[in-house]
C-alpha cells in the first residue's frame, strides 16, 4: 500500500514539473525594432539580443515551433538563431507558477546586465 501511494504522489509531483523557461539568441538586427529599443534604454550594444520565454514543451521543441510559425513570437520566428541553454537549463523543469515568475525575473536580470531583451512578460 505504501509503495503504491508513494509512486502515485511522485507521479503527480513530476507531472506538475513540466514547464520551462528558455532564452533564444536573436540576430543583432532585432535590436533595430523600435519596441525592443524602447524596452532596453540602458542596453549594451556589445552584448547580444535575446528573447526570454516560458513553455510547457521542451525548449528545443518550442524553438522549432517558433521557427515554423506555430504559436510563434514574430521576433523569434524572424530573428531567432539558437537557444542559449547556459542561461536557463539549471532551472528546468518547474511548476507553471514558478516558470511565470522566473521568466520575468530572468528577463529583468539579463536586461540589468546590459543584454537587449524582449519577451519575459
Amino acid at each position: 500500500m505504501r509503495r503504491r501511494t508513494f509512486r502515485r504522489i511522485r507521479a503527480q509531483a513530476e507531472a506538475c514539473l513540466h514547464h520551462h523557461v528558455y532564452v533564444v539568441l536573436l540576430d543583432p538586427k532585432a535590436a533595430n525594432d523600435p519596441k525592443i529599443l524602447q524596452e532596453n534604454p540602458a542596453r549594451n550594444p556589445a552584448k547580444p539580443c535575446v528573447y526570454v520565454g516560458m513553455t510547457g514543451l521542451p525548449p528545443a521543441e518550442r524553438f522549432q515551433n517558433h521557427k515554423l510559425g506555430i504559436k510563434a513570437a514574430r521576433i523569434v520566428q524572424r530573428y531567432g538563431i539558437r537557444l542559449l541553454p547556459e542561461f536557463y537549463e539549471c532551472f528546468n523543469p518547474m511548476p507553471f507558477e514558478a516558470a511565470a515568475v522566473l521568466e520575468r525575473e530572468l528577463a529583468e536580470d539579463l536586461r540589468a546586465k546590459g543584454y537587449t531583451v524582449t519577451g519575459g512578460h
